[in-house]
């Protein structure tokens, strides 16, 4: 069985923002067949973009490496940080400005996984395109949860 994938990486230091990274991300989207039938998808895919590298600059206080790869059935977006701990979702209060982030990634992404790695830690989030979707079906409120790995969907490839 031969195995098809694309793929694109590029390292967001603090600096250069969040901005850069969406319009970076939008700019490969544009080349896969499947985008203009699915806009709601690519935003989905911007807004994840969006709150991965966020987190990367605000809580690990480093550059914030995204590797897009799309392998024909999901695209898996991963932003990987020099920041060992893995982060677990949390509840926000009403009037906190911050804690949302990864909620809103396992609400947007058909699934989600968080793991560490020697120097850091990677969160990869699958979407399916409109032809290809998820065959776990829909995800329940638990789907992707690092700690219940075992229980919530295969984990990205």
């Amino acid at each position: 069985m031969a195995v098809r994938a694309v793929g694109w990486a590029r390292s967001f230091p603090v600096h250069r923002g969040v901005r850069e990274a969406r319009r970076w991300c939008l700019s490969h989207l544009n080349t896969l067949p499947w985008t203009a039938a699915a806009p709601d998808t690519v935003h989905a895919v911007l807004l994840t973009v969006s709150e991965l590298v966020t987190n990367a600059h605000v809580h690990a206080h480093s550059s914030a490496h995204l590797v897009l790869t799309w392998d024909g059935s999901c695209l898996h977006v991963s932003v990987a940080d020099d920041d060992p701990r893995v982060p677990a979702p949390r509840g926000a209060s009403t009037g906190a400005t911050s804690g949302r982030g990864l909620a809103i990634v396992a609400a947007l992404a058909d699934r989600w996984d968080a793991h560490a790695f020697h120097g850091g830690k990677a969160i990869t989030a699958c979407f399916h395109s409109p032809e290809h979707p998820s065959p776990h079906g829909p995800t329940g409120d638990d789907a992707g949860d690092p700690g219940d790995a075992g229980d919530a969907g295969d984990p990205p490839a």
